[in-house]
């Protein structure tokens, strides 16, 4: 199979491609660094084209006779979504319609990665699919317009398309260090580094955290099989985890109490997020998640060596 993935030298593309290479597929990767890593891809027998999803020519020149096209590519995070909402939008959603429009053109499956923030401000636990979406920031508004750009093509034109909605994807070769890193990352490095943990808001505020291995799992069974879906699918496994209950468990995990300091919430961001599953499990039904305890425990590991590569730093 040859298959593409935008922005898979972020950390679940390229995790999803040492999967897909693994099982025997041509890889082409469209990324053009601006949030990711050229490092993620190292050993990996892929064809790395350092372009934007914007790039029309580019996005054409790479779906072209390609079997799936895997959808990854965005400005990701809430905050920089505030900073910056014309740049969200232009990657997020005009980008999205450019692969769209050239899968179309070359007849390939497609998988777009859509997020949990489309729920926004909707109270009701567990987020089923059929809940009415009120995005709270313009990076979630985004990512609700691409998921309706892609099932429009498939109602309109035929193509065949999965919309998946992550939940708080976490694991290896997430990065910690900036400013818009997501929660699980940030608090490991900075509790290997022993400095404190930055909450934001009280740290009731719950999350259905995936780990990234589970994620791979179901894109790349869901290009082998080119499973398509009329409505989005939530990527996400039905847990549901305050902040304060992770750091807990980081805590038992690394064997000390750690340092946690309170700022105010954010604006944009949700309070509570949990996946209704039964979707995901209906087309899926092979997938097994990984533990959150277990994901942890493979995310410290991985981050330990991140820690101790740094100069006149040694592992905590």
């Amino acid at each position: 199979m040859k298959i593409v993935v935008t922005g898979g030298a972020g950390f679940i593309g390229a995790n999803l491609c040492r999967e897909l290479v693994r099982r025997g597929a041509h890889v082409i990767v469209l990324d053009d660094l601006s949030t990711s890593e050229q490092s993620n891809l190292d050993g990996l027998d892929v064809e790395l084209r350092v372009k934007s999803v914007l790039d029309r020519q580019a996005v054409t020149d790479a779906c072209r006779s390609a079997d799936s096209v895997v959808h990854l590519a965005a400005v990701p995070s809430v905050p920089r979504s505030l900073l910056d909402p014309r740049r969200s939008h232009d990657v997020n959603v005009t980008g999205t319609l450019e692969v769209l429009q050239a899968a179309r053109t070359s007849g390939a499956h497609v998988v777009v990665a859509s997020s949990s923030s489309v729920y926004g401000s909707n109270p009701l636990l567990p987020k089923s699919e059929e809940m009415a979406c009120l995005p709270m920031s313009p990076y979630a508004s985004g990512k609700l317009a691409a998921e309706s750009y892609a099932l429009s093509f498939q109602h309109c034109f035929d193509l065949p398309c999965t919309v998946f909605r992550f939940f708080n994807v976490f694991g290896p070769l997430q990065r910690p260090a900036h400013a818009y890193a997501a929660v699980v990352p940030s608090f490991v490095w900075a509790a290997l580094r022993r400095e404190p943990l930055v909450v934001f808001g009280d740290g009731q505020q719950s999350r259905d955290f995936t780990f990234v291995e589970s994620v791979v799992e179901v894109l790349a069974d869901c290009v082998t099989r080119a499973v398509s879906c009329a409505h989005p699918v939530n990527l996400a496994f039905g847990t549901r985890t305050s902040l304060n209950e992770l750091i807990t468990k980081l805590s038992a995990l690394l064997g000390r109490e750690l340092d946690v300091v309170h700022r105010p919430a954010r604006n944009g961001d949700v309070p509570h997020s949990q996946a209704s599953s039964s979707a995901l499990r209906g087309l899926f039904p092979s997938v097994r998640p990984v533990p959150l305890e277990a994901s942890l425990c493979r995310t410290i590991e991985w981050m330990q060596r991140l820690v101790s590569s740094e100069p006149s730093r040694s592992t905590a």
